[in-house]
């Protein structure tokens, strides 16, 4: 049985919340956690090969996203203040869903931006995740065939001119009624692909496009916070990282030495997958859960 409603966070904004009851022997917890731009609907399958797996979900829209509050006038742009921002969401999440119904610490399973917030309470919150998987975290991000200085003077440039709300170039055209199959970035299952676009075709109020300046100078403080030296090696929670081996909105390359600075950190790259693994073919999906269930299990 799943039950969708609002939590507030402690600045008074709302939060779509979900819970889904395990179908299985109960294994505890699983905290689910989304990518930019992602919803609790999208991930419906996913939800149900946990619950089938004994696991209750919980599950919620970060701010700026889904259900959840926007922090701008125009609803499609992605934005953010602060990184600290996703941080307060998580814990106001935690602590008025997550606690009342577990008994001991969650699993999580987080996929890119999700997956970089959740580094960021593992580092922050010590002990408060059991066994952690990151599918594709975002770590560090591709510049798409543009020189990386480029891309980092125009950042510095847009937001010093007071550009902070404005699109990042063409992320306006990242709006999922615009795009389609043949110009997406995320992965080679068309089924599953269409599936997501004809869901937002029927509630497109939970669609969001793509990112302002304003948040991708917070994305690039915080994943510098993250990268930087001692970081990793203070995250003391059991985590497995999921790269994808054709990945072309974050970059690879970054995860394999991050995992090794974990004291608990594992590795495994899906060397044929595009950026959404957990939206990806069968076989792909196959071997991912796979890697899940043994190191959930160890």
């Amino acid at each position: 049985m799943a039950e969708i409603r609002f939590i507030e966070t402690p600045d008074g904004k709302r939060l779509r919340v979900a819970t889904f009851d395990a179908t299985a022997a109960s294994r505890g917890v699983c905290v689910l956690l989304h990518g930019q731009t992602e919803f609790i609907e999208k991930y419906e399958e996913v939800i149900g090969e946990l619950t089938e797996r004994g696991f209750i979900v919980a599950t919620f829209d970060w701010p700026g996203q889904g259900g959840s509050y926007r922090l701008l006038d125009n609803p499609l742009k992605a934005h953010i203040e602060n990184f600290s921002q996703y941080d307060a969401a998580l814990a106001a999440f935690l602590d008025q869903v997550v606690k009342p119904i577990a008994a001991k610490p969650p699993v999580a399973l987080a996929h890119s931006m999700g997956g970089h917030i959740l580094l960021r309470t593992l580092h922050d919150r010590p002990n408060v995740f059991g066994p952690c998987v990151l599918s594709a975290p975002m770590l560090r991000t591709l510049t798409r065939g543009v020189p990386r200085w480029i891309a980092d003077a125009a950042l510095l440039l847009e937001n010093a001119l007071g550009q902070k709300d404005q699109w990042i170039w063409g992320m306006d055209k990242r709006d999922p009624h615009i795009v389609n199959f043949d110009t997406q970035l995320v992965t080679s299952d068309r089924a599953r692909f269409e599936r997501t676009q004809d869901f937002l075709k029927a509630h497109p109020e939970l669609r969001l496009a793509g990112p302002t300046w304003g948040w991708l100078a917070q994305a690039y403080a915080s994943m510098q916070s993250v990268m930087a030296p001692g970081y990793a090696e203070a995250i003391s929670a059991p985590v497995l990282i999921v790269g994808a081996g054709r990945d072309r909105i974050v970059d690879v390359s970054a995860d394999p030495g991050f995992a090794k600075r974990l004291p608990h950190g594992k590795y495994l790259e899906l060397e044929d997958s595009e950026h959404e693994i957990l939206m990806e073919n069968d076989s792909i999906r196959a071997r991912f859960w796979s890697a899940f269930d043994a190191f959930v299990a160890a």
